[in-house]
């Protein structure tokens, strides 16, 4: 070997350990040692944003940061989603996925985003039920007697729900067809508009995520007839399931999760697991999240990627189905 070739091959055994070097020294470097931040892609107020912001609560509590929530609503999650995938793969920020990411995914002719290639869900945070709910004096007042309604009256019966291509649109459908009724669904621009028609006798029945209803049920405005989950609900133990009337197949829940930019380190992403695990078990975060109808679960990455690809398959073959036009 000439001394030329044996300075090369010095240097790139030097090179080599230099980085790998400096690998180890990064993978050594403390999480966090600066403020995190969740961005959501709902208004703040909503269920998703106080969720996200009981758990950053107790999160930065136990990571000894900041954790800031910044708000991006708007076009279906994607610009809140795009600024996580293209952001730095450090742990530092995070996106507020959902049931609604699923739908999106779906529903979208294209993204600037792969929902499944570029983000790591960490853990998921909490489900919250999806009610069929009536007005009091309605003709039915079971949901049994709903389901006898529909049949005994093909094409009369009216289902509200919120915006086309929305989680309470698809879970509408998703009745309508595990039912094999022949119904019309009525979309609104957003929920009070769907509580005012519902009152006002404009639609027989509305599909809505339980917890912005839940005051107009307890209040008397309003009777949740089944709850869609695959058990009865916490905050209104009364109300059946519809797979207990028999509608198997109508099993629709809202969920958040939280997730980190692809490539973010297994080390970072463990780290920020237990904390959020631990975050939900806490008595008092608990105690909020229930108030609010939510039900805390957190998961391992691996079980919330796997619900996250189980509903965009699910949701998928809905909207396929109900012939919805991809946006």
């Amino acid at each position: 070997m000439n001394l030329h070739r044996r300075d090369l091959l010095g240097a790139a055994l030097f090179s080599g350990m230099l980085v790998a070097g400096t690998r180890t020294v990064l993978a050594q470097v403390p999480f966090p040692v600066r403020g995190l931040r969740i961005v959501v892609p709902f208004s703040a107020g909503g269920v998703g944003d106080l969720t996200a912001r009981i758990v950053a609560a107790k999160l930065a509590e136990r990571l000894g940061q900041t954790v800031v929530i910044e708000n991006r609503p708007g076009a279906g999650g994607v610009v809140a989603a795009e600024s996580v995938a293209r952001a730095e793969p450090d742990g530092y920020s995070l996106f507020l996925m959902s049931n609604g990411t699923a739908v999106t995914a779906s529903l979208f002719k294209s993204l600037p985003f792969d929902t499944v290639r570029d983000f790591i869900p960490i853990s998921t945070l909490g489900f919250f039920d999806i009610a069929v709910v009536a007005h009091p004096d309605a003709p039915f007042k079971t949901f049994a007697e709903l389901l006898a309604f529909a049949r005994a009256n093909p094409g009369k019966l009216n289902i509200g729900s919120i915006n086309i291509g929305s989680t309470q649109h698809l879970a509408a459908e998703l009745f309508k067809s595990t039912a094999d009724i022949d119904a019309q669904i009525v979309p609104f621009n957003g929920t009070p508009n769907l509580i005012g028609a519902l009152r006002g006798r404009q639609v027989d029945v509305g599909v809505e995520i339980l917890a912005p209803v839940l005051t107009q049920i307890r209040g008397g405005a309003l009777k949740a007839l089944a709850v869609a989950g695959e058990r009865r609900s916490l905050v209104l133990p009364e109300v059946p399931t519809a797979l207990e009337a028999g509608v198997n197949g109508f099993i629709a829940s809202s969920w958040n999760a939280l997730a980190a930019p692809a490539k973010t380190p297994r080390a970072v992403i463990d780290r920020l697991q237990r904390e959020i695990a631990a975050s939900l078990a806490d008595a008092e975060v608990q105690k909020k999240l229930r108030e609010l109808n939510i039900d805390p679960r957190s998961s391992t990455p691996e079980q919330a990627s796997a619900l996250l690809a189980s509903d965009i398959q699910r949701w998928s073959r809905v909207i396929e189905r109900a012939g919805i036009p991809k946006q």
